[in-house]
Order: C-alpha cells, then sequence, then structure tokens
C-alpha cells in the first residue's frame, strides 16, 4: 500500500491526512455536513437567478422573433410563420406533418433526420428552417410516388434486408441516395466512409452497403 492515511477532527472540517512512501505529508480538509448543505443552497440559488436572467433576456424584446418562411417540401409549397430559431426538423415532423425524419440525437450525430436541401444531404436537427427558405425541401416521403414503384434505393434496402427495427432507416436511406448521387458510392470502402454519419444502432451495416451497391448502376441508368 502506498503511503498512510491518518483521519482526524480539527474544528468543523474533518482532515485526512496522507503521508506518501517518499514522506510528503498532504492534508485535504472535508466540509462539515452544514457547510454542504450551504453550498448547495447557494449553487441553487446561482442557478435560479441565473435561469431567471437568461428567460428575462430573452423576453425582454417582446418574444420570440417571428418570421415568414417559404418551404417547397416534396413538391407543395407551405407559407409559415416561424420562430425565427425553429429547426427544419422541427418544422417538418410538428408544422407539416412528414414524420419520415426522425429526431434521435437532434445533435447531429445520428442521421436518422437526414433529408435532402436543394438536392444535398443535411441533418436538419442543425439546419434552421430559415435556410431551408425559398429552396427545395425533399424527404423520405417525397423520394417516391405516393402510388407508384419505391425508389430504387428503397427496394434495395427492402432487398438487402438493410434494417431491422426501421427508426434510423429513413435518414439512412436519404443519405444513400446522396452518397450516390454525389459520387461516392463506387467502393464498399467509399460507401462506408460516406455514410457513416448515418448510425445504425441494430447493426444492419453489412445489408447497408450492399443495398447501396445493389441500387447505384439502377440509379444511374434512371
Amino acid at each position: 500500500m502506498i503511503g498512510s492515511r491518518i483521519d482526524a477532527f480539527k474544528g468543523s472540517h474533518m482532515v485526512a491526512k496522507y503521508e506518501g512512501s517518499d514522506g510528503i505529508v498532504c492534508h485535504y480538509a472535508h466540509p462539515s455536513r452544514r457547510e454542504v448543505i450551504a453550498g448547495a443552497a447557494s449553487a441553487s440559488m446561482v442557478i435560479s437567478m441565473s435561469s431567471g436572467t437568461t428567460a428575462q433576456s430573452q423576453g425582454s424584446g417582446g418574444g420570440a422573433l417571428l418570421i415568414p418562411v417559404n418551404l417547397t417540401v416534396n413538391g407543395t409549397r407551405h407559407t409559415l410563420t416561424l420562430d425565427s430559431r425553429s429547426s427544419l426538423l422541427d418544422v417538418l415532423r410538428e408544422r407539416i406533418g412528414l414524420t419520415g425524419a426522425k429526431k434521435g440525437c437532434d445533435h447531429g450525430q445520428c442521421g436518422a433526420c437526414t433529408v435532402h436541401v436543394a438536392g444535398r444531404r443535411v441533418a436538419s436537427c442543425l439546419t434552421l428552417a430559415a435556410q431551408a427558405d425559398g429552396r427545395q425541401v425533399t424527404t423520405i416521403e417525397g423520394l417516391a410516388p405516393a402510388d407508384g414503384e419505391l425508389h430504387p434505393m428503397q427496394q434495395a434496402f427492402v432487398d438487402h434486408d438493410a434494417l431491422q427495427c426501421g427508426y434510423c432507416t429513413p435518414g439512412q436511406i436519404m443519405a444513400a441516395v446522396a452518397c450516390v448521387n454525389e459520387g461516392y458510392a463506387t467502393s464498399p470502402d467509399q460507401i462506408r466512409e460516406y455514410m457513416s454519419g448515418n448510425l445504425c444502432r441494430c447493426g444492419a451495416y453489412i445489408g447497408i452497403v450492399a443495398a447501396i451497391q445493389d441500387a447505384a448502376p439502377k440509379m444511374r441508368r434512371a
């Protein structure tokens, strides 16, 4: 055992003395129960005051800043008045009613919310709805006609069993379509690299790579 410990009471503190093998003695004063409670109360008061200040500063300008936003989603135009801080994901799900894009981590780390804006994939949880103003937005619901055949990538995911629970699948498919369109589906290694931002907690990665390889030439011929 390295060093020894001696505990003693000194006033209202418990003092722990450690004597190392090199002869150096260190003292660590532990606060009393009363001081711990007082410190916790002080911390709570500081947090409450800070929260109140934040709320007041946000409310001092008369509430949220509302702005007009024109979104064209899957070919349909939506004219909305939104909080300027609204994410594209929240607007798609809560205002427009398109719930295909999933809210997974809400920090842009899992890819479940992937949609296309002006033909490029984005994490819609990190994209302000205002950034998509006047642009074409495509979600999983608009990838194929409602009364038509599945998109080649959708069909490939079915054929290669590239899903299990299905929660990440809409984002996986949207990212996979972009992967092909952007020219990054020429090899399994390249596919894995450019799909690395989309996580599948069920571990269906082998099927996902196979589906993209299958769908890529079909998409190029279409």
